[in-house]
Formats: structure tokens, C-alpha cells, sequence
């Protein structure tokens, strides 16, 4: 009997993979298929943004500032990248409560709905930036990589950071719900502030310099370098730096979720 039992006892490495994998199934079901408009709303965001800003570059001239790359596709990459931190951002909020009920289980951690709906959201905006990418192509330009092994590695350096983001609004927006409301509010004036609608590069050096403390000016323009040879990248542009506040922000989410974990189930 004691040989039998023992079996079919699982690791705790397959018994999590499992609970992950339930999750995933869940929260994708819930994403993909609960709400009709999902799918729509996914697509029609980045495009309409695409249309408005399309609109109005005759009277902007954006592409006067860009070295060695179209506005309209050095535009969608920026944006297809900072969406993707947003939602990695975003989708932290409500993980918690929205799984609540879980947490009756003792395999089941505050962090684990956090991780899932990270990957989740990971997968789903890179299949809506391929296809961006494809309805580019049949319309006669060009979005494609120049260098594709390095645009690859940037994308997911960005959805790290929106990683490490969402770990720790989904501790402070639980536990402090202003914060939620705070995060919210500064989606907009962080998207301009991180050079998505247009090139940084003619800001006055004094503004540009505390600009660069935002990281996802960084990874943005790092992976536009990737996507457009000979691209020029902002001044001050740092993989290191992206990386050192990645690493941090990570570290610091999981700590929280650590050091929180019984306030989180309680809530």
C-alpha cells in the first residue's frame, strides 16, 4: 500500500504545472469565448489608434524626425510593444480578487492567476501584432523584422517588465484599491510620455533626460532598432538599464506577493 500511495503521489513541480495549466484553460475560456466582444475589442484598439494617428500625420509630418524608418510601421511596433506592457500591467489589478474564490485550495497562491493572465495576455497580443503585421503586408507594407532572433528577444524583454509591473499592482490594488484608480488614469499621459505616438528625439535634451527614466522608452526604441535597420534610437537608450529595472520590478512583485500572501487570500 505504502508503495502504491507513494506512486502516485506527485512533485510539487507537477502538482503547480497543474494548477497553472487549469488556470490558463480558464482564464482563456473567460478571455477568448465569455465575452463576444473580446476578440473585437483586442483588434479594433491598436487599429483604430492606427486610423486616427494614419489621419492626422499629413498634418504632423512625424516622419521628418524618423532616421531609416516609415512612421506608419515604426509607430505599430512601438504601440503593439506598449500594449503589451499595459495589459501585463493591467491584467495584475483585478487577478487576485477575480480569483479569489481559488484560494480555498491550499495548491492555489495569489500568484499563480497573476503569472497565468500574464501569459495569457502575452500570447494573445503577440498573435494580434502577427497579425497587424500580415494585414500590413497585404496592404503593401512592410512591417517585417530586420533582424527577427533580436526583435523576438525584445518582445518578450517587454512582456517581462510588464511582468513585473502586474505582480505588484496586483498586491498594491488589492490591498490599497486608490491605487487601481491611479494606474488607470495615467495609461494615457504614460503612452505619449513613452515616445509611442511620436519620436523623442527633437525634445528639448533637458525634457529628454527625465524622460529616459522611464525603461519602456527603452525597451520600445530597442525593439524598433530591431525591426528597422540602421534605425536611430534615442539618445541615451540603455539595454541595461531596461533590464536592471525589469530585473528589479520583478524581484520586488514576487517579494510582495511573498510577504503578503495571507492578506491576499483573506481579501
Amino acid at each position: 500500500m505504502s508503495q502504491s500511495s507513494e506512486s502516485s503521489s506527485r512533485t510539487p513541480w507537477q502538482v503547480t504545472r497543474s494548477v497553472w495549466y487549469a488556470m490558463f484553460m480558464r482564464e482563456a475560456i473567460s478571455r477568448t469565448m465569455s465575452n463576444r466582444m473580446g476578440w473585437f475589442w483586442m483588434i479594433a484598439e491598436p487599429l483604430a489608434f492606427t486610423l486616427i494617428m494614419v489621419g492626422i500625420r499629413g498634418f504632423i509630418r512625424g516622419d521628418r524626425f524618423i532616421v531609416n524608418a516609415e512612421f506608419i510601421p515604426w509607430m505599430i511596433v512601438g504601440m503593439m510593444g506598449f500594449f503589451l506592457i499595459r495589459e501585463g500591467m493591467m491584467k495584475g489589478l483585478g487577478a487576485v480578487d477575480a480569483n479569489s474564490a481559488l484560494f480555498a485550495y491550499r495548491q492555489v497562491q495569489p500568484v499563480d492567476p497573476v503569472l497565468v493572465r500574464n501569459v495569457l495576455e502575452g500570447l494573445l497580443r503577440t498573435f494580434i501584432f502577427m497579425l497587424f503585421v500580415l494585414g500590413a503586408l497585404l496592404l503593401g507594407t512592410d512591417i517585417l523584422p530586420d533582424n527577427g532572433i533580436r526583435a523576438m528577444g525584445w518582445w518578450l524583454s517587454l512582456w517581462s517588465l510588464g511582468l513585473g509591473l502586474g505582480l505588484i499592482t496586483s498586491v498594491a490594488g488589492t490591498l490599497v484599491p486608490e491605487v487601481a484608480t491611479v494606474i488607470k488614469m495615467v495609461n494615457m499621459p504614460l503612452l505619449i510620455l513613452s515616445g509611442v505616438i511620436f519620436p523623442l528625439n527633437q525634445l528639448p535634451h533637458f525634457l529628454l533626460e527625465y524622460l529616459m527614466y522611464n525603461p519602456i522608452v527603452h525597451g520600445l526604441e530597442l525593439l524598433r532598432a530591431a525591426f528597422f535597420e540602421g534605425y536611430q534610437v534615442v539618445h541615451g537608450t540603455s539595454a541595461s538599464y531596461f533590464w536592471r529595472f525589469t530585473l528589479i520590478t520583478i524581484a520586488i512583485g514576487l517579494v510582495m506577493h511573498v510577504r503578503f500572501k495571507e492578506k491576499l487570500k483573506a481579501k
